[in-house]
Order: structure tokens, then C-alpha cells, then sequence
């Protein structure tokens, strides 16, 4: 149990230092690129960046993009069972798995709004996202910045959850995204999450209730794409849990995997340790750890319309 522990230690000590030292590359990254920007600009046209991410989901996370108004979008989710069973249960495919189906529609220029149902806890759930600002070319604005909030609701049957209040089903998800495609191949995105539950009552193993763990969680996220082809991107994704909590601690993410595109579909596959289709069920409660090979297979499919 004490090795576990210590590898557990050694991979959130050795991730949090890669993570630390990406935020300040890109950063300085980032204002040398404004720098040169701005001492090369000209009267040209600053018009925005087009493409710097391929669509609007990417693996576990929603990217900066807004498609253009009166855009419809379905998404298809899917999460496997973790893999650490082997071959017994093929590598997690025929583990409970977890599927969402989610609507999204750009009702007026840089906001999408939409909703979804996965079968987690029977989970709906709404959003909205809006592009605050947008990376500009000639010399323009450096950055991408866009505010994604959730709120997701636990439709089980009260006979089937320990609910004292209606209220207690709800929670939510704020996230602030930062990023900037820095070539035709290469874009990064940075963000920092707020998931809030109303009720976050911790069992331990025979049900007995321990106490509740603190309502909000902080984390911080990454997200990079780098395209091979015209079609073909590779992709990874980190997200680290920020705030410490009284029970439990949810272990950090690392996703890895390619992403194959249209003019109107996106196809993912990854490898993680998020199983939950709502962000703050992955940034809060996420049990998955990458170092204990709990690690699953995910895909997802989205298909853009334009009316």
C-alpha cells in the first residue's frame, strides 16, 4: 500500500513540475510573439485566426472555438471501462462504459449554447460558451480567450440516491480558456476550472458516511494539438486538481490521442483516466489514476451544420 502511495506521490510530483514548466513557455512564448507582432504591424487587415482548434470538443475538454452563427452541432461521447483488468474484460471494452449525446447551437456570433444527457447518474446538462476575444492576425490580438460555464442535473430516482433536497442534485462548471495557434500545426490552450457541487458527501468503502468534502474544487488544465496532416492531428491533454480536499483528493488527467477531420465531422480517439462526460464530475471526482494504469480508450464524434 505504501509503495502505491509513493508511486501515486512520485507521478503527481513529476506531472505538476511538466505542468508548471508549460504554463511559463507559453507565456513567455506568448509575449514574444505580441512583441514581434507589434513591431511588424501594419495598416492590413486584422482579421481572426481561423482554425486553431479543429472543433469545439477535444477529447475531455471544450477548446476556445465558437462555430459561425445559426451553426448546429451534434456531439457523440464514449468512455470505455478502464483497462487495468487486461484481457479479461478486453482492455476495458466490455467494462460499464459511458455515453452522452449533446445539441449545440450558435445563436448569435461568438456564443454557442447547448445541452446534453449521459448515462452517469442519468446526468442533463446545459451550457453556454462565449469567445470574450479573439487571436487576430497582422499584429492583432495575441490571444484566444472564452468563458465555458455548465450546470448538470442527477435525474436518479431519489430512492436511488442519498439526496436531501432538491437542490442537492445540481452542480456546475466554470472555466476561462486561454490559448493562441502559434503555427499551422501547433496550438495550445491553458485554462483554470471551478466545478461546484451542492451536496458532496463522502462514504467510505461500507457505505458509512464520513463527512462532505469542500464544495468547490479548483483545477488547472492544458491542451495542445499538433497536425500531421491536413486531417490528422495528434493530441494531449493535462488537468490538475488545485484545491485540497477533506476526504478526498481527485487524481490529475493525462490524455493522449489523434483526432481525424472534415470540413463538417471531427473523429477523436484518446487514451486517459476521465470517465465522467461532465467537466466537474472529471475535475472533482475523478478516482482514475494515469500511474495505476487506470487508464480507458475514449472516442468522440461531432457533426457541424450551417444553416
Amino acid at each position: 500500500m505504501k509503495s502505491g502511495q509513493n508511486k501515486r506521490i512520485d507521478f503527481l510530483q513529476m506531472a505538476t513540475r511538466i505542468f508548471h514548466i508549460a504554463i511559463f513557455l507559453f507565456l513567455g512564448i506568448m509575449l514574444n510573439a505580441q512583441e514581434a507582432m507589434d513591431s511588424t504591424a501594419t495598416v492590413t487587415e486584422k482579421k481572426p485566426v481561423k482554425k486553431t482548434f479543429e472543433s469545439s470538443l477535444l477529447m475531455n475538454a471544450n477548446t476556445i472555438m465558437v462555430p459561425y452563427k445559426n451553426s448546429f452541432q451534434m456531439d457523440f461521447s464514449h468512455r470505455f471501462g478502464t483497462w487495468e483488468d487486461g484481457y479479461e474484460h478486453f482492455y476495458g471494452i466490455f467494462n460499464p462504459s459511458n455515453i452522452r449525446i449533446g445539441f449545440d447551437f450558435v445563436p448569435v456570433n461568438k456564443l454557442m449554447v447547448g445541452f446534453g444527457f449521459s448515462n452517469q447518474n442519468n446526468l442533463w446538462d446545459g451550457y453556454a460558451k462565449y469567445a470574450l476575444l479573439q487571436q487576430k492576425t497582422n499584429g492583432g490580438t495575441a490571444i484566444s480567450l472564452t468563458y465555458y460555464v455548465n450546470a448538470a442535473v442527477d435525474t436518479r430516482e431519489k430512492e436511488n440516491t442519498n439526496f436531501l433536497e432538491s437542490s442537492d442534485r445540481w452542480s456546475f462548471f466554470n472555466q476561462i480558456m486561454i490559448a493562441r495557434k502559434f503555427s499551422d500545426a501547433f496550438s495550445l490552450q491553458l485554462s483554470g476550472n471551478l466545478s461546484w457541487f451542492n451536496y458532496s458527501p463522502v462514504y467510505d468503502a461500507e457505505g458509512v458516511y464520513l463527512g462532505r468534502n469542500n464544495n468547490a474544487t479548483f483545477s488547472a488544465g492544458a491542451l495542445a494539438r499538433y497536425k500531421i496532416s491536413k486531417v490528422f492531428s495528434l493530441t494531449a491533454e493535462y488537468d490538475l486538481p488545485i484545491t485540497d480536499q477533506v476526504f478526498f483528493d481527485p487524481e490529475p488527467n493525462l490524455s493522449f490521442g489523434f483526432e481525424v477531420t472534415t470540413s463538417a465531422h471531427s473523429f477523436q480517439v484518446f487514451v486517459g483516466n476521465y470517465q465522467s462526460l461532465i467537466p466537474q464530475y472529471n475535475h472533482a471526482l475523478n478516482t482514475n489514476s494515469f500511474g495505476d494504469n487506470q487508464i480507458l480508450i475514449g472516442f468522440n464524434l461531432t457533426r457541424l451544420w450551417s444553416f
